[in-house]
This record gives C-alpha cells, sequence and structure tokens, in this order.
C-alpha cells in the first residue's frame, strides 16, 4: 500500500507562528518593563545610587587617566639632576631641590619648610593619590664617603611625622648612606628611607619617588589634587 506523501505546512501556519512567537516575546519584555517600573517605584533610590555609582567610575577612569597623561608630560620635560650637581648645594638648597622634585611629579602644593623649629620636617607635600608627605633631607658634602645617618635623625622624624604633621608617608633623603642600625629601625617604624642610589634614581626623572619605594600607603580618597 503506497504511502501518502506529506503535506508541506503551509505559509499560513508558519506565518501564524511567527506573529505568535513575536507576541509572546512582547508579552515577556511588556512584564519585565512592569516588574522594573514597580521595582523602581518601591525602591526608587536604587537607581540613584547606580547612576552615582556609574558616574563615579567614569570621574576616576578620567582622573586616572589625566594623572598618567601629566606624569608623561612631567617625565619628558621635567626637572633632572646629577648626584654631582646635588653633592655641590647646599643643604638648605639640597632641601629646595628635593621640593621641586616632588612639585615635578605632581606634588603641586610641595614646599620647603625647614629650618629652626621645623620638627624635623624639610618638605612637605600632597601627591595626585592624596597622600601627605613629611621629607627630612640629610645632606653630605662628601657623598657616599660621608657619615652614615643614624637612628636620632630617625627618632626625631619618627617622634613628629605622624602626630604632629600628619604624614601618610614618611621619608628621610640622603645624598649619602643610611647605617645598620637605622635601617633596622626604619623598617620596624614603616619609615621611608631614600639613599644615595635611589636618589640618583629618582632625581634622573626615571620615576615618581611613590612608584620607587616599597609599601607605600594606598592613595587616600581622590582629593582636588588628583
Amino acid at each position: 500500500m503506497s504511502r501518502r506523501p506529506a503535506r508541506r505546512r503551509s505559509r499560513k501556519t508558519d506565518g501564524t507562528e511567527q506573529l505568535l512567537l513575536v507576541i509572546g516575546g512582547l508579552v515577556i519584555v511588556a512584564a519585565m518593563i512592569a516588574a522594573i517600573v514597580d521595582f523602581v517605584r518601591a525602591y526608587p533610590w536604587v537607581p540613584v545610587v547606580l547612576v552615582l555609582l556609574a558616574g563615579g567610575a567614569v570621574l576616576v577612569w578620567l582622573a586616572q587617566r589625566r594623572r598618567a597623561a601629566q606624569w608623561e608630560r612631567v617625565r619628558s620635560q621635567g626637572l633632572r639632576y646629577a648626584l654631582a650637581q646635588l653633592d655641590a648645594l647646599h643643604h638648605r638648597q639640597f632641601e629646595h631641590a628635593v621640593r621641586d622634585l616632588m612639585r615635578r611629579d605632581g606634588c603641586t602644593d610641595a614646599v620647603q619648610v625647614g629650618g629652626a623649629g621645623d620638627n624635623g620636617a624639610d618638605v612637605k607635600a600632597t601627591d595626585p593619590y592624596g597622600r601627605r608627605w613629611v621629607i627630612q633631607c640629610k645632606h653630605r658634602r662628601a657623598g657616599l664617603s660621608g657619615a652614615a645617618v643614624g637612628t636620632p635623625d630617625l627618632h626625631v622624624l619618627n617622634g613628629t611625622g605622624r602626630p604632629v604633621h600628619k604624614g601618610d608617608v614618611i621619608v628621610l633623603v640622603t645624598n649619602g648612606k643610611f647605617s645598620k642600625p637605622a635601617l633596622d629601625f626604619a623598617r620596624s617604624q614603616r619609615l621611608h628611607l631614600v639613599d644615595r642610589t635611589l636618589l640618583g634614581e629618582w632625581a634622573s626623572g626615571s620615576r615618581p619617588l611613590w612608584e620607587l619605594l616599597r609599601a607605600v600607603p594606598p592613595p587616600r580618597r581622590p582629593t582636588s589634587l588628583s
């Protein structure tokens, strides 16, 4: 007994199914929109928070791009010092040079404050990430051959850097060297030391100081400087 050929689906049937699919999709979309509207009515603060978060993310991204562009300009056009130049400076000029290097790196408020009654701080600055830097400078006319910076200078800086000057990053910079006890004390007290080698790298303009030091505190919340 011969089989009857299968009937082809009519165009009308195909069109009906497509129409049903479209209608079903519209119903689902309408239900989702209605659910979203109901949610927003019940929690009107949620969209505001989402918009603020998105806006904050965009602002942070833009600030990071601006900082990167600023540092690229600084690195290509910024101040440079050779160690021989720093060795030849008077100790007060050395403080000014450190101040200028911080300004070069984007610390627009960097100021030299060393002198009588400075309470252990020679330079203060706020970096583009909102961190407050308190820096003491120890210049050695003989450079590496001069006397090593010891713990007495660090004791003064450690006693005033945070409680008096409200610093986040406490640094002692020298064009010479540090004694072994000074290195150990600085490590135990979270003080940052910049010796002749590190100073030469920083002054040559390779990178800002906070990228050369280890264990620098994380950035603060964005400020007018960032």
